[in-house]
């Protein structure tokens, strides 16, 4: 296996590299992977010109132990028509009763539902990586929603732990001394947003600003809301900024925040969690084009993020999202399958959705990251798309940002970066899997949500 610490700089994009490092800062580059023949310019505020699209490889046979790949959904799909369910998946899909887009069984990466040849020209670049010039952000922007608060809805639990953890999140081992040093690798003690963890029952959640970020731009919301005439939800919702954008880390809290709240809103009334989770990613959409002022954001993007939300009830779970945050499904036993739940919004799924490049070819283009579904004043006519699902065994759903798949892309590696006891140790298991990322090069914001499935909430009133 090639080394990777063997480049100095990123062979795609020319980023500096650090000693350790798996995947590029700046583009995202495996750097595990063949080095290309002539270094790819480093993207730009405007993505280049999608190239004359080449002729449509043959489809590639599915790797041992994946479940075959669901036939793509067609690029403006009817409500009513269903992706056929693969036999082998381990978590079934079930037709939403709902206004969502479609109802799909666990697919393969790749499948987008817009023209690829408008890619790159209705996209946002990938997130730089920004300068660490500014001091580690300490909270949200004033007037911003704070994640560990919220606003005025109903108590949800005990409100995330700003960093005051007795372990360092960099190496998972160490303490902090008396100076706020970890005393195993070096790494300073968490302050605001830069690390967070919070759990209520049936669900954890952790997010870290990872090692080349100066501040925290990823933001989640974790609840239970009861529901009428049988068991509470669980929810979780996760949200990555758009470092291009203005104010992203307003944006992710905005929300995070909004979408948490239109769910304690919806469930208890007895809204079907499709429906809800759909609603929610609507009043988050209109919340974060809500934050745009031009007087604020001068010439810049209006602030914006990506959302990826997921909703435990009973024997179904329902995932939603914009952008390219992600949901998978991972099952305690790992001699099943797993699956990941969502399909990005992103510049590299429509290239291989339409047959145009390979996944791995897709992924190491500078382009790979440009996402071309996000929340924002100026996000073209967001639609959320939702699917449901009944797994046939226990399991946890993950979901996360690109912070945490980069480092665990495929199903099959996100279900090793699981720990096993994931299901009855949610927390641990969410620490867990940021630490595989800070571990992997921290090269992002990280930020994981764990729900185990079944549902582990009590209902309201149970000893």
């Amino acid at each position: 296996m090639p080394q990777h610490d063997r480049y100095s700089t990123c062979p795609s994009c020319a980023e500096p590299l650090e000693e350790g490092d798996l995947f590029c800062g700046g583009c995202g580059r495996d750097l595990a992977a063949p080095a290309p023949h002539a270094p790819a310019p480093p993207p730009t505020a405007t993505p280049p010109a999608v190239p004359p699209p080449p002729a449509v490889p043959p489809a590639a046979p599915p790797p041992p132990g994946r479940p075959p790949r669901p036939a793509a959904p067609p690029a403006v799909p009817a409500r009513r028509q269903a992706v056929p369910e693969p036999a082998r998946t381990g978590a079934s899909a079930v037709r939403t009763p709902t206004v969502p887009d479609f109802t799909l069984a666990p697919p393969d990466p790749g499948a987008a539902r817009t023209d690829p040849a408008a890619a790159a020209a209705h996209s946002r670049p990938q997130d730089p990586d920004p300068a660490p010039a500014s001091p580690p952000h300490t909270g949200p922007a004033p007037g911003a929603p704070d994640p560990r608060t919220g606003t005025a809805a109903p108590p949800a639990g005990p409100e995330p732990d700003a960093g005051r953890t007795g372990t360092c999140a960099g190496c998972g081992t160490g303490g902090f001394d008396a100076d706020g040093y970890c005393e195993h690798c070096g790494h300073a003690r968490p302050h605001g947003r830069d690390h967070l963890e919070q759990e209520v029952p049936g669900v954890a959640a952790a997010s870290d600003r990872g090692l080349r970020h100066h501040r925290n731009e990823d933001a989640f919301a974790i609840t239970t809301a009861p529901r009428p005439g049988t068991g509470p939800a669980v929810v979780a919702i996760v949200c990555d900024g758009v470092s291009s954008s203005s104010r992203p880390d307003e944006a992710s809290a905005a929300a995070a925040c909004a979408a948490r709240d239109a769910m304690l809103d919806t469930l208890p009334r007895g809204v079907q969690p499709p429906h809800a989770l759909h609603e929610a990613l609507g009043v988050a959409a209109r919340a974060v084009a809500a934050l745009a002022d031009a007087r604020v954001d001068g010439g810049h993007n209006a602030p914006a993020c990506t959302i990826v939300g997921s909703v435990v009830a009973e024997d179904v779970l329902t995932v939603g999202w914009v952008g390219d945050s992600r949901a998978y499904w991972v099952p305690e036993d790992r001699s099943a399958p797993a699956a990941r739940l969502t399909e990005d919004d992103s510049w590299a799924a429509q290239m291989v959705a339409a047959g145009l490049m390979s996944e791995a070819e897709a992924f190491a283009d500078p382009r790979a990251h440009a996402i071309t579904g996000w929340l924002g004043a100026d996000a073209e006519d967001v639609e959320p798309h939702t699917a449901s699902f009944r797994p046939e065994c226990p399991g946890v759903v993950v979901v996360c940002t690109d912070g945490l798949w980069n480092y665990a892309e495929s199903a099959k590696d996100m279900a090793d970066a699981v720990p096993g006891d994931a299901r009855s140790r949610p927390l641990p298991a969410a620490r867990q899997l940021v630490g595989h990322a800070l571990r992997g090069g921290g090269h992002d914001n990280v930020t994981v949500a764990v729900i185990p499935f079944p549902a582990t909430a009590p209902r309201a009133g149970s000893a």
